[in-house]
């Protein structure tokens, strides 16, 4: 699709000139005068109007560009007029006009100056667009979960992010801290500004320092030219540092100095440079304990712990598994371009129960498997590795009648029979765990699961109906 281009002259020779020069390049529309261009601007959309200054009617090129510039969609404004004077061009550019032309207009120099409008149009749309995906993002209203843990820390969040203050977020690796980080920033004043992330466990000490502050030429070994650090990169937004606990005594030193004072030199100057950086700090390990044991400094501690938020671990937040799961699962069909797997209820009470040591990335990362290697509508829970059903290996022993049949499951065989937990059970309790388990290995089928544990398709039947809550399929 071409470009849209409006021209806007009185002059009839100038409007046909300009349409032959540009038409084969842009969707030419002419207008006459201003109240014509009005028409066509309600009617159309434009990607460039290039109007004349100077029409009759009463109405210069000037109120095109007013008219021009309250559209959804604003169009790149280009003025030309005869009277090529500095007033003229300053007025016009005030007004919002991109550029100025006189006439006669050179085309070399028209085309150019709608190439460079137009792509500036465009990053500046693709960078609106931006900022929109971000807002969504990472605005709070966005965030998966209704839990009451949860909605204490979207409240904490939404009176702190419009402050200056520092935060420290904790909380186990996977539980979300740099998705909060981010929303805090979205949420605050400095949404515009950089968000600048550096991972501190993911760089040795000795480069952290000047990743974070920079370095002159020649500071060390190896520093060939000047770098700027992550501070300055940030200057008027958010840096956050995750895992903070990871850095060493002396790069302590110099981010207290920065929280206390504002102010930091880079490695090998002695230039005090200022700059206006709103800090959050992230951690998975105890910081209150690493003071005590030294490797901590008490005073920085307390510097980044003005305002506290505590990420609550998945298995402390089960009722936002199914929420997290149905976004997770929508999220990846789409980029996969199928539909999403439905999980029956056994299998999520299956998940609902399930630790979760890796939290939310964990479960991301396990449904993005299920939609990519299920290829079944329908997840049931025998579907689901024994780890997440509670499984742990198989059990020797028997069922029903006497000792363990031939052909019954025991350890090490490719049964995959998970036996129950060690712990006091009675004979009923272990009967039962090993009738389910062998179920769930043969994905429900009673013949095959009698099979497995050595006994009658019969005798599986009537314990089904003495214990029904074992049978594996949803109803």
């Amino acid at each position: 699709m071409l470009p849209t281009v409006l021209i806007v002259d009185d002059e009839k020779h100038t409007r046909e000139g300009l349409r032959q020069a540009l038409e084969e390049q842009y969707d030419i529309y002419l207008a006459q005068d201003a109240d014509q261009a009005f028409n066509l601007m309600e009617s159309e959309q434009f990607d460039v109007v290039i109007t004349d200054l100077r029409m009759p009617g009463g109405k210069s090129g000037l109120k095109v560009i007013d008219r021009a510039l309250t559209l959804p969609n604003r169009p790149v404004v280009i003025m030309m007029t005869a009277y090529g004077n500095v007033e003229s061009a300053v007025e016009a550019m005030k007004r919002g006009a991109t550029d100025f032309l006189t006439k006669p207009v050179n085309l070399e120099k028209l085309e150019i100056l709608i190439q460079r409008a137009l792509k500036s149009r465009t990053l500046e749309t693709e960078n609106k667009q931006l900022h929109e995906r971000l807002d969504a993002k990472f605005n709070l209203e966005g965030i998966v979960g209704n839990s009451t843990a949860l909605q204490q820390v979207v409240e904490r969040v939404k009176l702190v992010a419009p402050s200056r203050a520092t935060i420290l977020i904790s909380g186990e690796t996977g539980t979300g801290k740099e998705l909060i980080a981010q929303a805090v920033h979205q949420l605050s004043q400095r949404s515009k500004a950089a968000f600048v992330a550096v991972h501190c466990a993911a760089l040795p000490a000795n480069l952290l320092e000047s990743e974070l502050f920079g370095h002159e030429r020649g500071s060390f070994t190896g520093a060939t030219e000047r770098r700027i650090g992550r501070f300055e990169s940030a200057d008027g937004g958010t840096l956050f540092l995750d895992e903070i606990g990871e850095i060493n005594l002396t790069t302590q030193v110099k981010l207290l100095r920065f929280l206390e004072q504002r102010t930091f030199e880079r490695i090998g100057s002695s230039k005090s440079i200022t700059v206006d950086v709103r800090l959050i700090a992230a951690t998975n390990r105890n910081l209150e304990q690493m003071v005590k044991e030294g490797t901590f400094r008490e005073d920085l501690y307390f510097r980044l712990n003005v305002v506290q938020v505590a990420m609550p671990p998945l298995r402390e937040r089960t009722d936002d598994i199914p929420l997290l799961l149905d976004h997770f699962l929508k999220s990846f069909a789409k980029e996969n371009g199928i539909e999403p797997p439905v999980f029956e209820a056994g299998a999520m009470r299956c998940l609902q129960a399930y630790p979760w040591p890796g939290n939310i990335r964990e479960l991301r990362n396990f449904a993005e498997n299920a939609v990519v290697l299920h290829r079944s509508a329908r997840i049931h829970e025998y579907d689901l590795e024994p780890k997440f059903r509670g499984g742990t290996g198989v059990l020797q022993g028997s069922v029903g009648e006497g000792g363990a049949a031939p052909g019954a499951a025991t350890a090490g065989t490719s049964g995959g029979l998970a036996a129950p937990r060690p712990g006091p059970l009675s004979v009923e309790e272990n009967e039962k765990k090993l009738l389910r388990e062998a179920l769930l290995q043969a994905r429900g089928n009673r013949t095959r699961a009698a099979k497995l544990l050595g006994i009658s398709r019969r005798t599986l039947h009537r314990k089904l109906v003495e214990w029904p809550e074992l049978d594996v399929i949803d109803r």
